[in-house]
């Protein structure tokens, strides 16, 4: 199962999936031109959503679709540094399945 990780150092953010970098997926969608941000609802923090959703799911357009959602419900609400399994990113999938994309 993957663990994305994030954290804070003196050199910058540093996002990984099982170890290596994760990509900011600019080639699915472009919320920002910044990178990866987390612990508050906004454009970078909807990039890191994103990445994390299409490397979960394989699945573009639905990454896209629910990015915003779990930005508000998940990556907003991460600490300086977090741990999230891809058991973690499923619960939160069906959540937001649950609940539309109106909420």
């Amino acid at each position: 199962m993957k663990v994305y990780e994030g954290r804070r150092t003196i050199d910058g953010l540093v996002v990984t999936v099982d170890g290596r970098k994760l990509d900011e997926r600019y080639d699915v969608k472009r919320f920002t031109k910044y990178g990866f941000e987390w612990t508050y609802e906004g454009e970078s923090p909807q990039q890191l959503a994103l990445a994390i959703l299409v490397d979960h799911l394989g699945d573009a357009p639905r990454a896209i679709r629910l990015s915003e959602g779990f930005m508000q419900r998940i990556v907003a609400n991460f600490d300086n540094d977090w741990r999230l399994t891809g058991a973690e990113v499923d619960q939160a999938i069906k959540v937001l399945d649950a609940v539309g994309p109106s909420d």
